[in-house]
């Protein structure tokens, strides 16, 4: 009868425990990237009372006798599961969709947590204002060309976002085009003069047998100036173009990658193209150098006044063969410069975060470009980690070591910005949980007072 006693207790200890367990998860149901637990039984080394027999010429085997001394807990499980993701518009609020935790640390403890309800500090670093732990991940570098570049490969760090931060003017190195030059107008007369071309551009007179096309682009001052290329048809599949910038002097041109000439500013601010019988480029000439291979780009050198230095804007006019670029069919003049590489100064005004975890900056001359990027570790074992507390976990021995890397990659879930992952409790499987625990607490407190009263009986037995 002792046994049944203590068996009795021990279902009533482990049961409280498992209602622990129950509680917990019920009071966390609202916790952003909580993982509910639950508890396992099993039995306890039990008494032998007789060994098991083997079977006899005359007689059949025997199983063993054994009474069991009661249940223990054998484990409490972490419900990895993906919990389901709130919107909250907050653009430094994250949510992994998949495996993987944010890294966030302490001096040199390294912590993880699902819970993305991040922000900034007044220093700038990305924290996580429950503990003010610093979020991990690589901050941007300037690179040789002055772009920045993000080297995930390298040790993680704390993310510092440069908060209204200015970034400095960026002068144009290249300017992409991609017009067409109608094939179906006559051609201009050698001996026209300047009024005259600028007639055929304007559609005064004959009929329009020039066109125009132009693009913003800046200084090394970052001040903005009007290119302006305009083309003339000379002969059949030739063209002549005329290159102007405002407020620039001694502007000139030279096909690039021909003979290596330096980029002395000269008077010829004009070149030819050709087109093949197909309306697609075939060769450029700057009088001098002809290349009629690859990419045909064209080097314009300028100066502005008050700066003796000379400027240099490359001019891509597509490849030999390509549609890409410019081309001449028979259709209307289309005035496309495409894009160029310069902008303004300016100021960090705003950040958005990618599924990648890449921190994209928008500056108010209206560049964009990467500024950090959200670190994100999986584990092979991602139950066995430790949980220290305000939802953040800790590396375990049978956790494995964390393996950090970009979201997205890896089999690392994607980063959502403007969202939190919720409690992934499930109130109703909790609690049915805590009606079967109940039970079970019942059944064992009887089994405690039925052998209490069989005690009680033994020791009334001499009266």
């Amino acid at each position: 009868m002792m046994r049944s006693l203590w068996s009795g207790v021990s279902g009533l200890k482990n049961h409280q425990t498992r209602m622990d367990v129950i509680g917990h998860n019920v009071s966390n149901v609202n916790t952003h990237g909580y993982k509910a637990e639950r508890v396992q039984f099993m039995d306890m080394l039990s008494q032998t009372i007789s060994d098991a027999a083997s079977p006899q010429d005359n007689i059949g085997g025997v199983n063993p006798k054994q009474v069991g001394l009661g249940m223990t807990v054998a484990a409490i499980d972490k419900l990895m599961t993906q919990g389901s993701l709130q919107t909250t518009g907050k653009n430094t609020d994250l949510a992994l969709a998949g495996d993987g935790f944010f890294v966030i640390k302490n001096g040199d403890s390294d912590f993880y947590t699902r819970a993305g309800f991040f922000d900034i500090d007044k220093d700038g670093y990305y924290v996580h204002p429950g503990t003010g732990l610093k979020v991990q991940g690589w901050n941007a570098r300037r690179n040789a060309d002055g772009k920045n570049d993000i080297n995930a490969n390298s040790e993680v760090e704390d993310i510092r976002l440069p908060i209204y931060a200015k970034q400095g003017a960026r002068g144009t190195t290249l300017v992409t085009y991609e017009s067409n030059l109608n094939q179906a107008v006559n051609s201009v007369p050698q001996d026209s003069t300047a009024e005259q071309l600028e007639s055929y551009i304007n559609g005064r007179r004959d009929n329009r047998r020039g066109h125009v096309t132009s693009i913003n682009v800046y200084d090394s001052q970052g001040a903005k100036r009007e290119l302006r290329l305009e083309f003339y048809k000379v002969d059949d599949n030739l063209w002549r173009s005329r290159a102007s910038i405002d407020g620039a002097s001694n502007l000139s041109v030279n096909v690039v990658g021909t003979d290596g000439r330096d980029t002395a500013v000269g008077e010829n601010n004009s070149f030819e193209i050709s087109f093949g019988a197909n309306g697609r480029l075939a060769s450029i000439s700057d009088g001098i150098d002809v290349m009629n291979r690859g990419a045909l780009n064209v080097q314009l050198n300028f100066r502005i006044p008050g700066n003796p230095e000379t400027q240099n804007i490359r001019l891509n006019m597509g490849e030999v063969g390509s549609i890409k670029g410019i081309t001449q069919f028979a259709s209307p003049f289309t005035t496309r410069a495409k894009e160029q590489d310069g902008f303004g100064m300016g100021y960090l005004e705003s950040f958005a975060i990618d599924t990648s975890g890449t921190v994209v900056g928008t500056y108010s001359n209206g560049v964009k470009e990467p500024l950090a990027k959200v670190a994100v570790a999986v584990f092979a074992n991602p139950a066995g980690l430790t949980k220290e507390g305000e939802t953040k976990f800790s590396y375990s021995l049978n956790s494995g070591n964390p393996n950090i890397g970009e979201a997205s990659a890896g089999g690392r879930g994607k980063i959502n910005a403007g969202v939190l992952e919720m409690s992934n409790v499930d109130l109703a499987e909790e609690f049915t949980n805590m009606i079967v625990t109940q039970r079970g607490f019942q059944a064992n407190s009887r089994t405690i007072t039925t052998s209490d009263q069989m005690l009680q009986e033994l020791l009334t037995l001499k009266r």
